[in-house]
């Protein structure tokens, strides 16, 4: 067996918290329009139980993320990672700005807007985090 390493253990952290984030969001995409005609009352329940877990994780992801940034000499990357690593940076910030304000609008137009920016922010995001892996 390869042996495990703190390294692999924060990679693994952070992908599972992404994995909550995200899923949890792709999942409720598909399962409130469905719900908003057949049972609207359950849908107050259902984000409060999706926040329940998705918020810690967003935290999960963050302290992952910036354990995985101390533990990288910058100095060694090039410029194309830089860039695409501060795009990543945006992208997430506006995911969290984005679902807070879905979270936390009253008008329709907050929660649709909110809550398709903050899934494609955090879609764009993973990429970014996929290619970052990719050119380590």
């Amino acid at each position: 067996m390869i042996q495990p390493t703190l390294n692999s253990l924060r990679t693994y952290l952070h992908i599972l918290a992404v994995c909550v984030w995200l899923g949890g969001q792709i999942v409720l995409a598909g399962v409130v329009p469905k719900l908003r005609k057949t049972n609207p009352d359950a849908l107050s329940n259902i984000a409060k139980g999706y926040a329940s877990i998705a918020w810690p994780a967003m935290i999960l992801i963050v302290f992952t993320g910036a354990w995985g940034l101390a533990a990288t000499d910058a100095a060694d990357k090039s410029s194309a990672y830089m860039v695409t690593f501060g795009i990543k940076m945006l992208l997430v910030a506006s995911a969290v700005i984005a679902t807070l304000i879905h979270s936390n609008g009253t008008s329709k137009l907050a929660k649709g807007l909110g809550g398709a920016i903050g899934l494609l922010a955090t879609l764009f995001a993973a990429y970014c985090g996929v290619l970052l892996a990719h050119v380590g």
